[in-house]
């Protein structure tokens, strides 16, 4: 985030439906580990997980999918704004890093569904006052807080927001066919120097693969002493185009 700045990170939450940030107090480094001056909502929560899961696809939630009258006709039906927030590619790879607490010994192991690909995320907040699942199927995206109207610590075996959240997404899912999140077109896996975070060459002792959107690749490693991490280009700059829509 310091690369990238808090501005830019309240830009994206506002675009995929956070309403609930203070530019002027929530533009700050502590931003990147949930501090907030209000907080956000589950319902917006689970809108913001399903813009990735959505392949960058912002979708506003909605409580009804329509309305019919005594005959069966259907007169109303809800008008949910949608924009594309960033590329499928770069929704495929916060994907596979959500997965990671879910497949790898992560603190959402218990979120697993057999046969479908699960991204979950747990959360706690100082003093435990806020306990939180939020994660996505390619079926579906759910958030569930667990706390108190008025903060007090959470004393609970384990975490309460996400058994609530399995026991609800495994109900759900029952019977619906296997389904994994697509790899789309555009991404690449390569060999990266675990030292440096660059291309990794043969001079390179450890190495590991990582994926990456074809179009922003890190520079080549140039020597594990040569070049560190922090001054690798590692990220594209945003630019501003000429209907002035950033890039």
């Amino acid at each position: 985030m310091t690369e990238l700045t808090p501005e830019k990170s309240l830009e994206y939450l506002m675009n995929m439906g956070i309403t609930s940030l203070a530019p002027n107090t929530d533009n700050v480094l502590s931003l990147a580990l949930g501090g907030m001056t209000s907080g956000v909502s589950p319902l917006e929560m689970a809108a913001a997980y399903g813009t990735i899961a959505n392949d960058g696809v912002y979708i506003e939630p909605t409580f009804y999918t329509q309305v019919t009258d005594s005959d069966g006709n259907v007169v109303l039906t809800p008008n949910q704004e949608t924009r594309q927030v960033f590329s499928k590619q770069n929704a495929y790879i916060a994907k596979t890093i959500i997965q990671e607490p879910v497949n790898s010994g992560g603190t959402a192991t218990y979120c697993r569904i057999p046969g479908i690909d699960v991204a979950a995320k747990t959360g706690t907040t100082d003093n435990v006052y806020d306990r939180w699942l939020c994660g996505f199927t390619p079926y579906y995206s759910a958030a569930t807080w667990y706390g108190y109207d008025n903060s007090e610590p959470v004393v609970y075996s384990g975490n309460p927001a996400g058994q609530i959240w399995d026991a609800v997404m495994t109900d759900i899912h029952e019977g619906l066919p296997d389904a994994t999140f697509e790899r789309p077109e555009g991404i690449v896996e390569r060999k990266v120097c675990s030292r440096t975070g660059g291309l990794a060459t043969s001079r390179c002792r450890n190495t590991y693969t990582e994926i990456f959107t074809e179009d922003n690749l890190p520079e080549t490693c140039k020597g594990e002493n040569i070049i560190p991490k922090e001054n690798l280009k590692l990220w594209t700059t945003l630019t501003r185009s000429r209907n002035n829509r950033k890039t």
